[in-house]
């Protein structure tokens, strides 16, 4: 007996999709920031960065600051940055609500789930891993895992075939334009979810739009049906 989502591999993103990662990277931001006798930023700060890595998040909290930092210094921030996040990764970090009733539903149906992340591949291993996560996903594939990372179209089409899906019954869903430009440029159908770090894309009217997990589901179901 066939199931709803045989054949369909859908991809998520990370940070602001699944996981309200936003608290433990804005406390590593600030641990830098506060060694460096700078005073802490607010998450609306730097919110829009969390899609574009580590070092975007660094050079933006310190622009705050009116700090262009150089090569060298911001290495060594990023050294810094990363050091402390990876000890205290999920702290405070959640799944948002639905996600673990979503990935149930959706492997229960037939789908095939993987993740693809501008995040590093050892954070994003370990980051799934504490949140007891990782048993959902038949591929997880961050940044410095594939040649170009995303809005690279070839970083979601990586992460299908890891998980030994096809892109012909594939589809993306992220936070942010970096995320929709990646679906795009790889050729699949996208769902913004709302309730993450945006932008949101400059294509609204030309795509599927989600205020919860249980929205998401639903455009799924529609999609699978189709």
């Amino acid at each position: 007996m066939s199931k709803p989502f045989d054949g369909w591999t859908i991809v998520f993103d990370l940070d602001g999709t699944l996981v309200n990662t936003a608290p433990d990277l804005l406390e590593a931001l600030n641990h830098v920031l506060t060694n460096a006798d700078l005073t802490p930023v607010t998450l609306d700060t730097i919110a829009t960065m969390i899609g574009h890595g580590a070092r975007a998040m660094i050079v933006k909290g310190l622009l705050a600051h009116g700090i262009t930092p150089s090569d060298s210094d911001l290495d060594v921030f990023l050294e810094q940055f990363l050091d402390y996040y990876a000890a205290n990764i999920a702290d405070h970090s959640h799944a948002f609500d639905g996600v673990v009733e979503a990935m149930t539903t959706l492997s229960a149906g037939g789908a095939t789930l993987a993740v693809c992340t501008n995040k590093k591949q050892a954070l994003s291993d370990q980051l799934l891993a504490e949140l007891d996560l990782t048993r959902y996903f038949a591929a997880i594939v961050g940044a410095d895992s594939v040649p170009n990372r995303k809005p690279d179209g070839d970083h979601i089409l990586r992460t299908i075939e890891a998980a030994g899906g096809s892109p012909e019954r594939a589809l993306m869903i992220g936070d942010s334009r970096t995320d929709e430009r990646a679906a795009r440029n790889a050729g699949l159908p996208f769902i913004f979810v709302s309730f993450g770090y945006g932008p949101v894309p400059e294509t609204r009217s030309e795509i599927m739009w989600a205020d919860t997990f249980a929205e998401v589901s639903a455009h799924l179901s529609g999609l699978a049906g189709a």
